[in-house]
């Protein structure tokens, strides 16, 4: 079980273990790490998704690992509720970047327009939450669009 704490509340996730080894193996090392504290969640899209693990509360870019391979084949779909790793139009780009999808956004899976974006895991409890970060008002800053105005910030994530 990882427990993602924010400053709007605590998300409980569990990992697809078994249908994205190196996703999940990925995303362990960065909880090891302990690269998502005192990151935000940079982008809020009601009814589409929240986007965090990147960027630190003054909207700097963190430095990642290498990225990894894309795992969107392994059977899962973008539903309401799951995680699925960001990526740019490289298929193989995902490094830290995590969304969760606030609605079922199949057009997302693997084969829908293009390889797809690799779900890993699922929301257990802490849905309203997640659907409370959702209804943050957003902006544009530091260049980018839909940013919360006032930070979510991730606190900590962390692995029992």
């Amino acid at each position: 079980m990882i427990t993602i704490k924010t400053n709007h509340g605590d998300i409980q996730v569990t990992l697809f273990e078994d249908k994205a080894p190196i996703t999940c193996e990925n995303f362990r090392q960065y909880i090891e790490d302990g690269f998502f504290d005192n990151t935000i969640f940079h982008r809020v899209i009601p009814n589409f998704m929240i986007q965090g693990g990147g960027f630190d509360p003054e909207m700097q870019q963190k430095s990642t690992r290498p990225p990894i391979k894309n795992e969107a084949d392994n059977g899962e779909s973008n539903r309401r509720g799951t995680l699925a790793m960001a990526r740019t139009m490289d298929i193989n780009s995902a490094t830290a970047q995590f969304f969760i999808n606030l609605r079922d956004n199949t057009f997302l899976d693997h084969g829908g327009r293009d390889f797809g974006y690799a779900v890993f895991g699922e929301v257990t409890d802490g849905m309203d939450v997640v659907d409370a970060i959702a209804g943050v008002e957003t902006g544009n800053r530091g260049g980018h669009q839909d940013v919360p105005v006032e930070a979510v910030t991730i606190l900590e994530v962390r692995s029992s």
